[in-house]
């Protein structure tokens, strides 16, 4: 059971909600066409970047991309410098444009729902073992890098 409990396998749970919502219950609700679909093609794509860049970058430095596992080194370089989490916040990003793009206004507390998730399932268990394993040198990077943006 422990491979479904990863975070793309939430981050699809979500989306079919919202896709859900759009087909079945609109309730004439909507975003407006031009600029939601503009905005959701820029989060969709840049939530993808940092996803592909985070995975590039930690292959890279050959460390585990898997959320329940301690990883090998701890990765600072990169995407890395400027989030703590930046397939996280692509996986916020990606939902929040599909939102957007399915015009499923009632599923937008989706997206602090996924944000909510992440950290207290993923993010906090990450980072107590990234604490544990890289003592000095995490209390470093916690201090300069924010966790989100």
């Amino acid at each position: 059971m422990k491979w479904i409990d990863v975070p793309p396998v939430w981050l699809l749970a979500c989306v079919a909600l919202a896709w859900c919502q759009a087909q079945y219950f609109p309730f004439g609700l909507g975003f407006g066409e031009v600029w939601a679909d503009l905005l959701a093609g820029l989060l969709v794509g840049g939530g993808l970047v940092l996803v592909l860049l985070a995975i590039v970058e930690m292959r890279r430095r050959n460390t585990t991309v898997m959320p329940h596992e301690t990883p090998a080194h701890l990765v600072q370089t990169g995407i890395f410098k400027r989030s703590r989490n930046p397939i996280y916040l692509g996986d916020v990003m990606i939902l929040a444009g599909l939102i957007l793009y399915f015009d499923a206004v009632l599923c937008l507390p989706l997206i602090p729902v996924l944000t909510w998730i992440l950290e207290k399932r993923f993010i906090l268990g990450e980072e107590d073992r990234l604490r544990r394993a890289f003592r000095a040198d995490w209390a470093r990077y916690e201090a300069k890098v924010r966790r989100w943006l």
